[in-house]
């Protein structure tokens, strides 16, 4: 303590609310820049990367299915790092709210096309998944005004799910493996159904509540 009371030298000691707003936005503007969106950033970089290596040759040689799941694997990892560290070190931002999402799909849906493409996947598995996975970004989008829907335990088990399996598909499997990649997409597609209705109830009970809370206000 100085002994000096805060209306002898200017001031309230408080900042003024002006002077907060600034701070704020310089803040979440240097953020922006942080570990996590840095590898969502790289996630949409592998995309197209990911896309040559699966397709290159006419898309049925081995060592280069090997390396398309090279990076197919480290987009997988850097999804379950980037979200982690987000919310662990408060690194969220409005970029990383649109963009990780983004990201995600973008790989997934650009490894399933592809899949289809070649002939290894059914086109309608693709749709339904593409489906699953547009429709409710697009609704995490229509809600996020009112609130952020999280992922549930089990849309993290879908997601691990469709990554393996569709991981298996890229490479190029035979025999007992062949089989069982099979099963393993089953079972990914079963659980992209069922969570992408539970998150539609989520978005449907979060606007309702939201605009509600709305309503209260006024």
């Amino acid at each position: 303590m100085t002994g000096v009371p805060a209306s002898a030298t200017g001031g309230t000691g408080a900042k003024p609310a002006s002077a907060g707003k600034v701070g704020a936005a310089v803040v979440n503007q240097a953020s922006l820049w942080n570990v996590a969106n840095l590898l969502t950033m790289v996630r949409l970089v592998l995309v197209p990367g990911f896309v040559l290596l699966l397709l290159h040759d006419g898309g049925y040689d081995p060592a280069w299915r090997a390396y398309a799941w090279a990076a197919f694997a480290v987009a997988m990892i850097t999804d379950v790092f980037d979200g982690h560290l987000a919310r662990t070190y408060n690194l969220v931002t409005d970029f990383g709210k649109i963009a990780d999402p983004i990201a995600d799909k973008a790989i997934m849906g650009a490894a399933l096309v592809c899949l289809s493409y070649l002939g290894d996947l059914p086109w309608w598995v693709t749709g339904v998944i593409l489906f699953r996975e547009l429709g409710i970004t697009l609704m995490r989008f229509w809600v996020i005004r009112h609130a952020v829907i999280p992922a549930s335990r089990g849309g993290k088990i879908k997601t691990l799910a469709q990554g393996t399996a569709v991981g298996m598909y890229v490479l190029a499997l035979t025999g007992p493996l062949a089989t069982m990649r099979f099963w393993v997409m089953a079972v990914a597609v079963v659980l992209t159904v069922v969570t992408g209705l539970d998150y539609v109830q989520q978005a449907v009970t979060a606007r309702r509540q939201g605009l509600a809370s709305e309503r209260a206000a006024r």
